[in-house]
């Protein structure tokens, strides 16, 4: 039996009600280092829930949600931030008016006092990661471009970016590639194989064929519990997926 600290993420009996309704129903799931764990399901599943839950914005009314051992849910939001867990949502939330390098660099997490020459090497250091993200999201050639004149999909791609300068050892993204073109979702599925080299990524989504793109395993989602979870390969043929959500 595997331990459930052997795993980076571990949710167990996780469940929260509102108003009575069970939104997510005694839920158990475990996500292991360097791992696209994708959760898919019908509007309603609760699968936006489940990241709030994770990321503190809601809090759990039973079970725990353990990640490199520490019991998140008794945390705050930003605490659950600091250690380690980065959260995109489905409205890329960037600066318009700021360039694509200043975006990055107002994410940059700083220490808490930095003075002369440190500030100097800090700036160095600060200017060579931004280059490095710029260069895995696609935007290293638009560094000094006003984040308003991006695509929609480079919006989504600096949002990642924002959240990747923060070294997030787990990343958790609400419908990535949304509204984007296919293009750009080729891109991001490249994008996030490439960003699990030293990281665990959690997607939201609806388009299948990125979803066979990207997921090492599918969780689907029913009703607030697991309907189905393994590869896409056997979750696509589980009788009971392809009658919930599949359609006949």
């Amino acid at each position: 039996m595997t331990n459930a600290t052997d795993f980076l993420l571990s949710v167990e009996g996780l469940t929260v009600s509102f108003d009575g309704f069970k939104a997510v129903d005694d839920l158990s799931f475990y996500v292991d280092e360097n791992e696209i764990r994708v959760i898919i399901g019908p509007n309603g599943a609760g699968k936006t829930t489940v990241l709030d839950l994770i990321c503190g914005r809601t809090k759990a009314s039973g079970g725990s949600v353990k990640f490199r051992g520490k019991e998140l849910t008794a945390m705050r939001e930003h605490q659950i931030v600091h250690a380690g867990v980065g959260r995109k949502f489905q409205n890329p939330s960037i600066y318009d008016d700021l360039t694509v390098f200043e975006n990055l660099e107002i994410s940059y997490p700083r220490g808490r006092s930095v003075w002369g020459a440190l500030a100097f090497k800090r700036d160095a250091a600060v200017r060579e990661r931004i280059h490095e993200i710029a260069e895995m999201i696609f935007l290293a050639d638009h560094l000094e471009q006003r984040a308003e004149y991006l695509s929609h999909g480079q919006k989504q791609w600096l949002e990642i970016g924002m959240l990747l300068i923060q070294d997030p050892q787990l990343l958790m993204l609400d419908e990535p590639v949304a509204g984007m073109s296919v293009n750009e979702r080729v891109k991001t599925a490249e994008l996030l194989n490439r960003i699990i080299a030293d990281r665990s990524v959690i997607v939201i989504e609806h388009d299948m064929k990125f979803v066979e793109d990207i997921a090492h395993k599918v969780t689907v989602l029913h009703q607030g519990k697991i309907l189905s979870e393994g590869s896409m390969e056997r979750v696509k043929n589980d009788p009971k997926v392809v009658e919930v959500y599949l359609g006949h």
